[in-house]
């Protein structure tokens, strides 16, 4: 791992921008849910591509295993912070199953992206690579 310190603090940004994105946009979610559901994918992976390519340009080698560490890393910390909020008797005293169907399956964006990242870094720098 690159830098463990500097992967959650890009971590918790993934996960900062899209809950205020998604609080800006709230009104959408009752009045036009399918535009909403539409807008927050796209908004966390553009956040992960940003940060996820920011993130790995300092990374020397070992970028597709970089590449998935980082994803997951970003993916447990939104679910850790999403816990108290979403689930654990916070304001939207979510189910489990409502969480995952309409918040936590989107977090498999992360280390999906991230490891995309990583390969074509990857790629991009083997010997013959051009």
């Amino acid at each position: 791992m690159a830098a463990f310190g500097r992967a959650l603090l890009f971590g918790f940004l993934v996960w900062l921008i899209p809950f205020v994105a998604a609080f800006a946009i709230f009104p959408l979610r009752q009045s036009a849910r399918p535009l909403f559901e539409s807008i927050m994918p796209v908004t966390v992976t553009a956040v992960v591509v940003g940060f996820g390519l920011t993130y790995l340009k300092r990374v020397t080698g070992g970028f597709t295993r970089e590449g998935i560490f980082l994803g997951l890393v970003w993916m447990a910390l939104s679910l850790l912070i999403d816990a108290p909020l979403m689930l654990l008797g916070g304001p939207m005293k979510m189910s489990i199953g409502d969480y995952i169907a309409d918040i936590g399956l989107t977090y498999l964006i992360m280390p999906i992206v991230t490891m995309g990242l990583g390969l074509a870094k990857a790629s991009r720098t083997a010997p013959g690579a051009g």
